[in-house]
């Protein structure tokens, strides 16, 4: 079975937004709800879940992330707060800062050569979203359709809501990170997510904190 890597933005393991977040997804009563978040673990999608491509690994992987976290500084989330996307809920940056849409485009390029082009299987599976032309192209080019000027930035709450609850989660979670949100944190870090096997939880492997 292949394993897959994911370069995700997450707050530090001890940070408070990471700890109320846990918290979140921990709720008994939101289990049915938060499926899919849980699986993939709270973080934004910087570079999708990847398999490597022949002749990479790890080691070579985390190495390039250490370089690249060595010469980049961090981004303001501006705005972060908890909104409806497509269903979902997540906290999203509005408006989306250029400067996070311009970092998230420089690690799908600068990490492209690291992925493993997508199998045939996969690819159809991607196209049975609703996407728009450009959307396919950046799946062929990237194997992902939300990358560069499709870029948003999101850290997932819950998985599709019902109609009848969408309104009373959005609440329920402004409530429950106004704290953590008061003073908005930064994209300080690029955090490496390890997918051992198809169908297991993400797990958190190594931090790469921002130094440029």
């Amino acid at each position: 079975m292949t394993e897959r890597f994911a370069i995700y933005y997450a707050p530090a393991a001890d940070a408070a937004l990471w700890l109320k977040a846990q918290d979140w997804l921990g709720q008994e009563d939101l289990q049915p709800l938060t499926v899919s978040a849980r699986r993939y673990g709270f973080h934004a999608t910087i570079k999708a879940p990847m398999v490597l491509a022949e002749g990479k690994d790890r080691a070579g992987l985390e190495m390039a992330l250490a370089e690249f976290a060595g010469v980049r500084g961090r981004v303001a989330l501006k705005g972060l707060a908890p909104r409806l996307i497509e269903g979902f809920l997540a906290l999203t940056t509005e408006p989306q800062p250029q400067a996070v849409t311009d970092f998230a485009a420089s690690v799908a390029v600068d990490f492209e050569p690291f992925r493993a082009p997508l199998e045939a299987a996969e690819r159809e599976r991607r196209l049975k979203a609703p996407l728009s032309e450009r959307q396919i192209e950046l799946i062929d080019q990237y194997g992902y359709p939300y990358v560069l000027e499709q870029f948003q930035f999101h850290m997932t709450l819950t998985d599709r809501l019902p109609a009848d609850r969408k309104a009373e989660m959005k609440a329920r979670a402004e409530d429950w990170f106004a704290a953590e949100l008061a003073d908005p944190p930064a994209l300080d870090r690029l955090v490496l997510f390890h997918e051992a096997a198809p169908g297991e939880p993400f797990r958190r492997l190594d931090d790469f904190v921002l130094r440029g």
